[in-house]
């Protein structure tokens, strides 16, 4: 006896068309005969075979209705094994995986999907097929990284070769019908209950053998050219970013592939980024951070005022902020800047300076003789 087809889905019987979509889905992909271990390949097939039965019957609206009236009397009555099978698109529900045709990953590139043979016979036209993604590299400076840049870039890649249109034939010279295919482009292996539609492996799928070949691809249809490519960087673009510039890959019979690149942002002379956030040491003078004082920070939008206040110690860190990375995801959001006040100690100091020196640390309880210790190791010790 027939177990019940919602049953083997694990579905309720008021599922919606994606619930049973998304259930069939999770079983094809855990019980597909040639993902499983050799011992358990036969039963794996009894199991394919009868969830791809049950999604064949609930997938279509009208055997649904048929089944929910009869049960398995309607539908043996009413439809052929091959009729269940042809009415459904298998194919269709991998293709929001966001991973590619998940059946062509498990019989190989190029394969149809098509049980008990429904997918039907005759002339088959070469498959299409969208181009080749690309990848590249693309270094930047950190004052582009803030500004956002507009760049030219130099991409290699494939296209449609010009003179043979992309045939791969000589033009001129007429081709002939492929013998291993019959000019279908295609050819069928059989897997258990399953036909295996690949493309020919004799003829790349285009149906025709190639008598004389082109002169400028030599064969292949396409070409290595490289194109200047017009690319608009935003701004706030890290090294973890990567953009994707749609129809610039390789060409194929369906369409372009797209261009991605990966952002490099090279390192910089004073500043250290953080995320949107940035980094670095500032040089004061003791005079100035001891009585306090207004100094000059460079950032990356212009140099702007900052106060050290008086008794600053070195080491201390201040915040700009709204002076940092601007976030690459829009608005006016930045991050913010942090500067670490370094100590400046003279390296020689005159006379006068010297004198006055000496006063303060006397003033300031410093014996600076009995050490042996420099008057500048003395105000490290002071200001640290």
């Amino acid at each position: 006896m027939k177990k019940d087809y919602y049953e083997i889905l694990g579905v309720a019987r008021t599922a919606t068309q994606q619930d049973i979509k998304k259930a069939y889905r999770s079983l094809a992909l855990k019980f597909h005969p040639d993902r499983v271990p050799e011992a358990e390949k036969k039963g794996a097939e009894h199991k394919f075979k009868e969830m791809s039965e049950a999604y064949g019957v609930l997938s279509d609206p009208q055997k649904r209705q048929m089944y929910d009236q009869y049960g398995h009397a309607g539908i043996d009555q009413q439809y052929t094994a091959e009729d269940i099978f042809r009415g459904a698109d298998f194919s269709g529900i991998f293709e929001d995986l966001g991973v590619g045709d998940i059946l062509s990953q498990v019989f190989g590139g190029g394969a149809d999907f098509d049980i008990f043979g429904g997918g039907g016979g005759g002339r088959r036209s070469r498959r299409s097929h969208r181009g080749r993604d690309i990848e590249y590299e693309v270094e930047i400076t950190l004052e582009e990284a803030y500004q956002g840049v507009h760049k030219k870039i130099n991409i290699p890649r494939h296209e449609h070769c010009a003179k043979c249109n992309g045939s791969g034939a000589k033009p001129g010279i007429k081709s002939k019908s492929c013998s291993q295919c019959g000019g279908r482009g295609q050819v069928v292996m059989s897997s258990g209950f399953f036909r295996m539609q690949q493309t020919c492996p004799a003829c790349g799928g285009r149906g025709e053998t190639i008598t004389e070949f082109c002169p400028d691809c030599h064969g292949k249809g396409a070409v290595r050219v490289t194109r200047k490519i017009d690319v608009n960087i935003p701004a706030g673009v890290d090294n973890t970013s990567r953009l994707r510039v749609s129809g610039q890959g390789e060409i194929g019979s369906a369409g372009a592939g797209d261009l991605y690149l990966y952002i490099r942002v090279l390192p910089h002379d004073v500043f250290e980024r953080d995320g949107n956030d940035l980094y670095m040491s500032m040089p004061v003078s003791f005079v100035k951070a001891a009585l306090g004082a207004e100094v000059s920070v460079p950032t990356l939008n212009g140099h702007v005022a900052m106060k050290v206040p008086p008794a600053t110690q070195s080491g201390k860190v201040f915040r700009l902020k709204g002076k940092g990375m601007p976030d690459v995801r829009g608005g006016q959001a930045h991050g913010d800047q942090y500067v670490k006040v370094m100590l400046q100690v003279p390296g020689r100091l005159t006379g006068a300076q010297k004198e006055l020196l000496e006063k303060f640390a006397e003033i300031s309880g410093e014996d600076i003789s009995a050490s042996g210790e420099s008057i500048t190791e003395k105000i490290k010790k002071v200001f640290q």
